[in-house]
């Protein structure tokens, strides 16, 4: 695994990112092809170009919403609320289904709340995340989604909840505002500086990279990301390691998902080259 030291000193050897403004030329006829409620927002770290479009459409936010979960167990360990050492048994009831390792887990496995941070990013594991979500509380998880700046972005239920999803009860992310916190990530200003670098190199361990970094990790380009998926819904959004970063957002509902995620990663690829 890279830290983000490593992958910033390499990413100075890499090519100048595509001129955001060709950019948008080149993906809003696309976009307006593809259909369906899409939010992208892109920008360019060093020269702040920015390019928007549907930028702050609220979507469903599937697992892209873990990265506020993780934020909030870093705020929470760094104000004393709780150590990330702490150590959590799973239980029979914690096993959730779809994404991650936990479901193939045996009773009784004992891990650090560290360690479910990490499996609920590295492998979106859902049974990690729920376990997270009910030690910190979904209050508090809001109350710093609030504090970064969030104002749709917001968490409302536990993974798995039939009877909330039923009532029509969701969680909901927007481009824009998952850029932003990615942004502040990238520059230290989540939390504190450590925890910010903490958190960016658990999202540099993502093993789902089907998506933004499809064609680029074959060039050395690194990204720190977290995708999320469900019928008719794919995001990716992350940080791209080219020589000059960029924060890259892509989030996506009623959308035909293998064109949507065909065009994340032709849009990553020409934003590299």
């Amino acid at each position: 695994m890279k830290s983000l030291r490593q992958v910033w000193a390499a990413a100075q050897k890499k090519g100048v990112s595509m001129n955001i403004r060709d950019f948008g030329a080149w993906i809003t006829p696309q976009l307006e092809k593809l259909g369906g409620d899409t939010g992208v927002y892109v920008k360019n770290l060093v020269t702040s170009e920015t390019f928007m479009r549907g930028e702050n459409i609220p979507v469903v936010a599937a697992s892209v919403i873990k990265i506020p979960v993780m934020i909030e167990a870093f705020r929470a360990a760094h104000d004393g609320e709780l150590s990330l050492d702490e150590i959590h048994a799973l239980s029979d009831a914690e096993r959730m289904p779809s994404c991650g390792t936990l479901k193939a887990m045996h009773t009784g496995i004992e891990m650090t709340l560290l360690d479910l941070v990490k499996l609920m990013i590295i492998v979106s594991d859902n049974s990690a995340t729920n376990i997270m979500i009910r030690r910190l509380g979904i209050e508090s998880v809001n109350k710093t989604l609030r504090a970064l700046g969030c104002e749709k972005t917001t968490l409302r239920r536990l993974l798995f909840d039939s009877e909330a999803s039923r009532r029509g009860v969701v969680n909901h992310i927007t481009a824009r505002e998952m850029g932003e916190v990615l942004e502040k990530l990238w520059r230290g200003e989540v939390v504190s500086k450590e925890a910010s670098t903490q958190m960016m190199d658990i999202l540099l361990d993502q093993r789902l990279n089907g998506k933004l970094p499809f064609f680029i990790d074959s060039m050395g380009i690194d990204v720190a990301h977290k995708t999320g998926e469900d019928d008719g819904i794919s995001h990716d959004v992350g940080v791209i390691f080219a020589k000059e970063p960029l924060v890259c957002c892509f989030v996506g509902e009623h959308v035909d998902v293998p064109m949507y995620e065909r065009l994340m990663q032709d849009a990553a690829k020409a934003l590299c080259e």
